[in-house]
């Protein structure tokens, strides 16, 4: 009974309703897929085993660095292992390559969910354009124009109506996630610039880094 509703209102939208049913489609699949990543990539996050890794940067140690940072799912100690294991690259630019890494991970499908907020809303106003065109040409055909006119107005709005929904429905995840991008994006530059400080004072106190980091690429070989 109400599939037969849903399909009735879908066939009153008229043909414009197709596209409108394919970018609520991309919607739905993008904000779950966004949504699920997210929570999956939350639980991934080890403050404690970070604190450690910053202990031992802070003492020198960073054999015990590289090995506590090494096949984690943290994306913060993913970055900090590829800044210490990449030797033919500057500290800094091996962080910052492993950093905008995370940050297009976590960013993918934004665009596409931008672009359903955007595209939605335009397809319904064209839907309704349309439908008034047809409506207002259907006046002086028959004795019951105005009635006929009122009617398929009626019927032309529900475009905009699906229009407006996708994008009200797009629009709250996404500011969502953008603020979730930007926090991540932050706490990124915040560990590199620790990762930054922390090396340069061991290398100050006599922590040999670049021999370190030549052991590590020999043993990568």
């Amino acid at each position: 009974m109400f599939a037969n509703i849903l399909v009735k209102f879908f066939e009153r939208g008229g043909p414009i309703m197709w596209p409108i049913l394919v970018v609520a489609l991309i919607a739905v699949a993008v904000v779950g897929e966004r949504v699920f990543w997210w929570v999956r990539e939350s639980r991934k996050r080890d403050p404690s085993r970070l604190e450690g890794v910053f202990a031992a940067l802070e003492n020198g140690d960073f054999a015990a660095a590289t090995r506590d940072s090494k096949d984690s799912e943290d994306p913060i100690l993913r970055m900090i292992w590829h800044g210490l294991n990449h030797v033919n690259s500057s500290l800094r630019g091996a962080l910052t390559v492993a950093a905008g890494g995370e940050i297009k991970r976590a960013g993918r499908f934004l665009v596409l969910m931008d672009t359903c907020i955007t595209v939605a809303p335009l397809l319904g106003l064209l839907g309704t354009v349309t439908g008034i065109m047809g409506a207002f040409g259907s006046i002086g055909k028959n004795e019951f124009g105005v009635e006929t006119v009122s009617g398929s107005i009626g019927e032309a709005l529900i475009a905009t109506a699906c229009g407006l929904g996708i994008a009200i429905f797009c629009l709250l995840p996404f500011n969502y996630l953008n603020e979730r991008l930007t926090k991540l994006q932050f706490d990124l530059e915040t560990a590199a610039t620790n990762v930054e400080v922390l090396v340069d004072k061991a290398k100050a106190h006599g922590a040999d880094t670049m021999e370190f980091r030549r052991e590590r690429g020999t043993q990568n070989q």
